[in-house]
């Protein structure tokens, strides 16, 4: 006779409580990195500036956490959503599964998180960040920390790099604004696109931006490279 073990799944009411202390946690995080930062920095980050963020919740093969400006309709049906905030930072966290948004089930993500389709399902067309939570990832304080702490170094070092290349960029600062705008927003090819028209002739962006995938962040060190001066004094771009 062998004894069974049985576990009982935490309730939906207590797995939402679980995703909502996450999303603090991360908030939590990247307010107490951004408080070691000069105010004027501070104040430029984009979870900061937002006026309210929509936080979307997707239960796929992997977690999707998506923090948005974009506003969702009001919960309808099965919906459900929670209201949070935390100092300079108010969300409204929104729970997407496929019993609510059946397209949801319909991804495939054997082969990975597949972020940009997940987005499209929910119509989101911007983000200021998307985190994929793996199976069996969990959504503890330590994970909050890293992704919290990681995702305000990101947008800081962004707003610095797109200061200096505003700077050096005379004459083009229109097109440097409207790609640290298309960086707040998560828009991957714009950057691209932006990035060559700022530096038309630089062999390594040429490179990078014809990428199926652009790798924001490094074409917006090549780009900064490609207009500072080098020690001779010409431009690089």
């Amino acid at each position: 006779m062998s004894d069974e073990i049985r576990t009982e799944r935490p309730s939906p009411e207590a797995m939402r409580q679980a995703l909502a202390n996450y999303v603090a946690a991360v908030h939590g995080a990247y307010l107490d990195a951004a408080a070691l930062l000069p105010l004027a920095e501070r104040a430029r980050l984009p979870l900061i500036t937002a006026d309210h963020l929509t936080v979307v919740a997707v239960g796929t093969s992997y977690l999707h956490v998506v923090g948005t400006v974009e506003s969702l309709p009001a919960p309808a049906g099965q919906e459900v959503e929670l209201a949070g905030s935390m100092e300079d930072i108010s969300w409204t966290l929104r729970f997407v599964d496929p019993v609510v948004l059946p397209a949801v089930g319909l991804l495939d993500e054997r082969d990975g998180p597949r972020q940009d389709d997940v987005r499209r399902v929910l119509g989101i067309r911007t983000n200021l960040y998307h985190l994929a939570v793996a199976p069996g990832g969990g959504l503890d304080a330590h994970h909050a920390q890293h992704a919290g702490t990681g995702l305000a170094h990101s947008h800081a070092a962004a707003a610095r790099d797109f200061e200096a290349i505003r700077a050096h960029a005379k004459g083009r600062e229109a097109l440097v604004d409207d790609m640290a705008g298309a960086h707040v927003a998560g828009l991957r090819y714009a950057q691209a696109c932006l990035a060559a028209l700022i530096a038309p002739y630089n062999d390594e962006l040429i490179a990078l931006t014809n990428n199926a995938i652009p790798d924001t962040d490094a074409i917006r060190r090549a780009l900064l490279n490609a207009v500072r001066p080098s020690r001779s004094g010409t431009v690089m771009s």
